[in-house]
């Protein structure tokens, strides 16, 4: 093997450590199989435009308000498309997504309700969601939340993201959502109509009934047949009779953090980077005076349960939320306190530059929970609620832990150990194909997960070509369940990141950009694997698959080039880097392992491609 390294200029005309891979290979099957894996899920969301997004970049679907099938699930159909591009995906995915974007603000614009006034002159407003939860903000969000990673340049996407950003930091006179004496977000209810200081009432979260005879998914409905939505509406307004309880902070807000984050990799404004660091800290000092249990409300006055009388399990979507759901005709269990507390003090743990102790406060949530553990029949279950038993509405029962499962928390356990990276941490988590890959335990595991991602590739658009429904039989949940764009496996495998749940924060070891055409992404014919990493180190195989031209590829430390290469080694050889990016050429066919040892989060995040942090 041949190889250089050292500082050099390229047609790319930026400067970064160069080293040159020589020595051919067979391409192995897993990076035939992801470059194939790219090309189609690309292909598969050309159809899905195609199909069902028109000139106006509108989705073809009847709009309505409502969390159910409102406004959230329609933009969610794209949500991982900006990540599929970030990936390698071809260009023509971001610009569908964008169309699909500018779209959606137009269509939800047009929109408008009689039974609520949150939609009553539109479900946006200056661009952003006029009052919803960020359960469902947050979902809708994620491909925004991503198009930095390629579009970091864009004047729109700057301005639109410090804007929303705004919307959480009073900088907008109309929503003043942030309480900045007691550090919290006034509501569960939040926008750019600024915070919901009363009762919520059904119509809020379900909107009106339009007329139609529709494909309905959510209750019992399913995707087969059509359902005339009159006639199931007060079903559905019974599914949130008791969502109601609006006032006070709730750990669904810290997803907020995501635009004042995004806005700061994107600015460098230093205000954005204090307000996450303000925010998110104010939770960590509370929770951990609450004994390590997240509260899942802050009253007005700043206080653990302020709105409940000092009871921190109560509230909305809180670990006491157990409900009579009328639309299913039975209790339900819906405590959420983990969605937005994961990815709010993730983002507090990037922009710190790796302070454990936010760490630290999600895995003691964790042990709180493992020590209530039961054994039954051999099996180890877990609480999933506090408070009284009965649910929700009571208040006079015993205060306990409740509802035993199986941990639903792996995921969580999961992100708390590829931030800490502690052994410690590691011994909690169970059997899992990529970990286990990672250890070296299933080396089949690449190679089954992208196979299993290209069927559902196969599948979703198989489904697409056979969907006879008019759009004005499908409301904005059901083409949702169509995307074909597949990301899991190339997100695992390529940059060692992780994303789980309905709200994202990109954590990576490594991420990847074309020099030559300058956009984000493995450059053509170009697949990586990363076959391990530790605390400080990490080993990626890279490949060639073109067996006729040469390739060229920047390495990004981190997601954002929050680490630092200290060293590269390959073939036995370390040279050293200092520094966040490494570019790598290679020769036709070529291929090999590169062991980095790196920083971990020493420099600031910045979404700034490698060309522009010359």
């Amino acid at each position: 093997m041949k190889w250089l390294l050292g500082l050099a200029f390229t047609s790319a005309c930026f400067s970064q450590a160069l080293i040159r891979i020589d020595q051919p290979q067979a391409p192995p099957a897993w990076a035939l199989l992801e470059r194939e894996l790219l090309k189609q899920s690309s292909l598969a969301c050309d159809r899905f435009s195609g199909k069902y997004l028109d000139s106006r970049g509108y989705l073809a679907h009847t709009p309505r308000w409502g969390t159910l099938d409102g406004p959230d699930d329609a933009i969610e159909t794209f949500h991982n498309w900006t990540l599929l591009h970030a990936l390698g995906g071809s260009d023509s995915v971001l610009t569908a997504y964008k169309k699909a974007l500018e779209g959606h603000l137009l269509q939800y614009k047009e929109l408008r309700t009689v039974k609520t006034k949150l939609a009553e002159q539109g479900a946006y407003h200056k661009e952003f969601i006029t009052q919803s939860d960020w359960f469902h903000t947050g979902e809708g969000m994620r491909g925004f939340m991503f198009l930095g990673l390629s579009e970091p340049e864009s004047p729109s996407l700057r301005l639109r993201m410090k804007r929303f950003a705004g919307l959480y930091m009073n900088e907008d006179p109309e929503a003043p959502n942030y309480d900045a004496k007691h550090k919290i977000i006034r509501s569960i209810w939040n926008g750019s109509k600024g915070p919901m200081l009363r009762k919520a009432t059904t119509y809020d979260w379900v909107g009106d009934a339009v007329p139609g005879t529709f494909h309905l998914l959510h209750g019992k409905q399913g995707r087969g047949g059509m359902v005339n939505l009159e006639s199931v509406y007060e079903k559905m307004l019974a599914h949130c009779a008791e969502y109601l309880d609006s006032v006070g902070d709730h750990p669904l807000n810290l997803a907020a953090t995501g635009l004042a984050t995004n806005a700061y990799m994107l600015t460098g404004e230093k205000k954005y980077k204090d307000w996450v660091l303000e925010y998110v800290g104010a939770w960590k000092q509370r929770t951990d005076a609450n004994g390590g249990n997240i509260p899942t409300n802050i009253g007005l006055n700043g206080q653990v349960g302020g709105e409940y009388g000092g009871k921190w399990y109560k509230g909305t979507y809180g670990w006491n939320f157990t409900i009579y759901d009328g639309e299913i005709d039975q209790m339900a269990h819906r405590n959420t306190f983990d969605a937005g507390a994961w990815p709010g003090f993730g983002n507090a743990f990037l922009l710190s530059k790796g302070d454990a102790g936010f760490v630290a406060t999600l895995r003691k949530q964790m042990e709180n929970l493992d020590s209530q553990k039961k054994i039954v029949e051999g099996k180890t279950l877990l609480p999933t609620g506090f408070g009284d038993p009965r649910g929700y509405k009571y208040t006079g029962g015993k205060e306990e832990w409740y509802n035993w499962a199986p941990d639903r928390f792996a995921n969580r356990r999961t992100e708390i150990y590829l931030w800490s990276m502690d052994a410690k941490d590691r011994e909690k988590l169970p059997a899992d194909g990529w970990l286990k890959f990672l250890d070296g335990k299933d080396p089949g595991f690449p190679e089954r997960a992208l196979r299993q991602d290209l069927e559902h590739v196969r599948a979703q658009t198989q489904a697409i070509e056979q969907d006879d429904t008019s759009a004005d039989t499908r409301l904005a949940d059901y083409l949702l369940g169509l995307n074909p764009a597949a990301t899991d496996a190339l997100t695992k495998l390529t940059m060692g990141a992780y994303l789980t749940g309905n709200i994202w924060t990109l954590h990576a070891r490594v991420r990847y950009f074309d020099p030559v055409r300058r956009r984000s992404g493995l450059p053509e014919d170009v697949a990586a694997l990363v076959e391990n990493f530790t605390s400080d180190t990490v080993s990626v195989r890279l490949v060639n698959v073109n067996q006729l031209e040469a390739r060229e590829v920047a390495v990004q430390a981190g997601a954002y080039g929050e680490h630092r290469v200290v060293s590269a080694t390959v073939g036995g050889k370390t040279v050293a880097v200092n520094g966040p990016v490494l570019r790598v050429k290679l020769a036709a066919g070529a291929g090999d392992r590169i062991t980095l040892r790196l920083e971990r989060y020493v420099n600031e995040p910045s979404l700034a491609q490698p060309w522009s942090r010359e």
